[in-house]
């Protein structure tokens, strides 16, 4: 069971995992044996989720979801299939628990008439400095 937040669990038999080569530590290990493990969860079939969270998965997560609705996790850091494994799983809960989570909300902060003065002040005086700049192309020719 991956534990997403305290109304939502995830288990693992939902989860499919493959592995292949890493490119990760491990010196000539790395040429012999699969490493690196990929995680692939259907969010589109997935009895866990309400429309609600399935659609801001969708959402927040569209780089790492394809065409069929598969979302994909991959970890290649450890020397050992075990670690990788268990480094993706606790990968897809963080990434899980950030798409599900609820941006906080903006507060609209009004600028200070005194800010606004002195940028505009500033833009008068660099625009009186280039006006009051004399060229005279005369002595260059």
């Amino acid at each position: 069971m991956v534990l997403v937040s305290e109304d939502l669990e995830i288990p693992e038999t939902e989860f499919s995992f493959t592995t292949s080569r890493s490119s990760g530590p491990g010196g000539q290990n790395v040429n012999k044996v699969s490493t690196r493990v990929t995680l692939l969860w259907s969010v589109k079939e997935s009895p866990s989720l309400n429309d609600q969270q399935r659609e801001r998965v969708f959402q927040r997560l569209p780089g790492r979801i394809n065409r069929e609705g598969i979302l994909r996790v991959v970890s290649q850091r450890h020397r050992t299939q075990l670690a990788n494994r268990e480094a993706v799983v606790r990968r897809f809960g963080e990434l899980l628990r950030e798409a599900l989570s609820d941006a906080p909300e903006r507060i609209a902060v009004k600028v200070p008439k005194a800010v606004n003065a002195k940028r505009i002040e500033g833009k008068r005086r660099r625009g009186r400095l280039k006006r009051d700049r004399v060229v005279d192309l005369s002595d260059e020719y």
